[in-house]
């Protein structure tokens, strides 16, 4: 008898236990999305997507990120360890290593293998360099790995970093548009996404092609459909609608779904199929679903962020979010999950516009301000010293440094000095003053941040406020400068109150305030600042 009573007591705390958090947990990342779309967009916005989560849930309208670079993968990472890249690690998409001479993607991983045959490359992959855990891994151990955790995203980076070391799962798509995974997470894909494959559920996206969603004239708040500052999906036409997507396909493959906004909807039922399947929401532990919608950030690349295009793919993303909350309601039920939609980094415009607006900036492609180094180099000592230029970094030849009998501090002080004779050039800092850093240099303390000694370059570039290293068309992002660091974060479901904040809040808030509305463990990396609106009691 008193066996049974110890019984009934057990359960009956881990059912009391289980009640103190939701059911699920859902994170969503928007790709390259600013803040700002929120307000331009919001007349042709439906009232069940973007609308339902600010007007129902609590708005934080001033969320920015505290480091550069802005980039996807340190994006993602950021948010979910409450951490910056200079903890976890993860310091751009790919980064140089000295020791091989060679650039590293963020989530290689030699040692996993893919588990769906001719996607040897794409599918060695997982969370192996990112150095701190996860919320979704303390809420794995807090449950005693009871909770499922799975992340899905067209990006394998947007996938594999959300859902941490502990996964059950992680899922990206393939140049084939099946989505694949690796060993690190199991043996072999689970039947149901190898029935969602072979649907090939894309297609009827691709058949059906991409026209304006609503009148043309709706797009108001986007700059003329024809204009010099976007670049083409179809390179044999002008980067106007609609777009003959089943023409595309025969010449690039799959690869063209992501540049639409049909990459976000495929994803979506992706998303919705894992719930059904997997049953999230339905055990005694809470689960969570990271999902990371990418082809926001594959339009915007392309055609830039004032093209009638990412207008279009975020009305039509509107209605997908609707869509998706009519699943949660119906599925796990009202009050049974907790959501948060946030992005990874903003975007600048595109500088030319810009230029044609008589703002006196441009564009500077990467390739010439390696070159100008290079030359430099060779001019003044000799020989060539630039071991690699990438994610504004510089890596000097130190061993040839040494070799040729030179100062290493003094080498540094001679190419800053010629770096900051470059119009486009704002700052630049040496790896002893990015170290040495205070708090009397903004932009130095979002390079610290940003910056990992046993990974980064001997100087760091800081450009000029509204120059992009990038080609002319389309846009890009990862400075320091708020066009690349304000975002939306909008927060919804259980236990959320409704209202909203315009005081500015970082990026690396959000997992140690789920830690503590889940009452769970912090990221053992994070810097532990919570975002206090969420726990005001009315």
């Amino acid at each position: 008898m008193r066996k049974f009573v110890l019984f009934l007591v057990c359960v009956f705390s881990i059912q009391s236990q289980a009640q103190q958090r939701p059911k699920l947990v859902v994170g969503i990342v928007v790709d390259q999305m600013k803040m700002e779309y929120l307000y331009r967009y919001s007349d042709d916005f439906s009232d069940k997507g973007f609308k339902r989560l600010m007007s129902n849930g609590f708005t934080f309208h001033n969320m920015n990120y505290n480091y550069m670079p802005t980039y996807t993968a340190p994006g993602h990472a950021s948010i979910y360890t409450g951490t910056t890249p200079a903890v976890h690690g993860i310091i751009g998409n790919d980064w140089y290593i000295r020791e091989t001479g060679k650039n590293m993607y963020c989530t290689d991983d030699s040692s996993v293998k893919t588990l769906v045959e001719g996607t040897e490359k794409e599918g060695a992959m997982s969370p192996k360099n990112l150095l701190s855990t996860t919320i979704t891994d303390e809420l794995k151990m807090a449950t005693n790995f009871s909770g499922k955790v799975i992340g899905l995203s067209i990006k394998d980076r947007g996938a594999i970093l959300p859902a941490g070391h502990f996964a059950d799962w992680a899922f990206w798509s393939t140049k084939s548009g099946a989505f694949i995974s690796s060993s690190f997470y199991g043996s072999k894909l689970p039947d149901w996404v190898v029935q969602f494959n072979s649907e090939k559920n894309y297609m009827k996206y691709i058949n059906k092609g991409w026209s304006l969603l609503k009148p043309a004239e709706a797009y108001n708040e986007s700059i003329a459909d024809n204009n010099p500052y976007e670049g083409r999906l179809d390179k044999t036409m002008p980067p106007v609608f609609p777009y003959d997507l089943s023409k595309i396909y025969k010449e690039s493959g799959m690869e063209v779904l992501k540049t639409t906004p049909f990459g976000n909807d495929y994803l979506a039922e992706l998303a919705m199929r894992a719930i059904d399947k997997e049953q999230l929401g339905k055990g005694n532990s809470t689960d969570f679903l990271a999902v990371s919608f990418s082809s926001t950030d594959y339009v915007g690349h392309t055609f830039g962020p004032r093209s009638m295009e990412v207008q279009d793919t975020y009305l039509r993303l509107d209605l997908t979010i609707a869509t998706f909350l009519d699943y949660l309601d119906a599925t796990v039920g009202k009050g049974n999950y907790l959501l948060f939609l946030t992005a990874d980094h903003a975007v600048a415009e595109n500088p030319i516009y810009l230029k044609d607006h008589k703002y006196d900036v441009t564009n500077v492609p990467s390739k010439e301000t390696y070159n100008a180094l290079n030359k430099f180099s060779t001019d003044t000592f000799g020989v060539n010293l630039i071991l690699s230029y990438s994610n504004f970094n510089i890596y000097l030849n130190k061993t040839l440094i040494k070799e040729k009998g030179l100062d290493l501090t003094n080498v540094k002080q001679i190419f800053k000095e010629f770096l900051m004779t470059k119009e486009h050039v704002k700052r630049v800092y040496t790896q002893e003053e990015i170290l040495g850093a205070t708090a009397q240099d903004y932009y130095l303390n979002f390079i610290f941040k940003g910056y990992d000694p046993k990974q980064n370059g001997d100087l760091v570039v800081l450009q000029g406020t509204g120059y992009v290293e990038s080609i002319e068309t389309g846009t890009t992002h990862g400075t320091p400068n708020n066009y690349d660091t304000n975002v939306p974060l909008l927060f919804y479901g259980w236990n959320v109150p409704k209202g909203e904040s315009v005081k500015k809040e970082y990026i690396t808030e959000i997992a140690p305030t789920l830690s503590k509305m889940l009452k769970i463990t912090t990221p053992n990396g994070s810097e532990s600042e919570v975002l206090e609106e969420l726990f005001v009691k009315k």
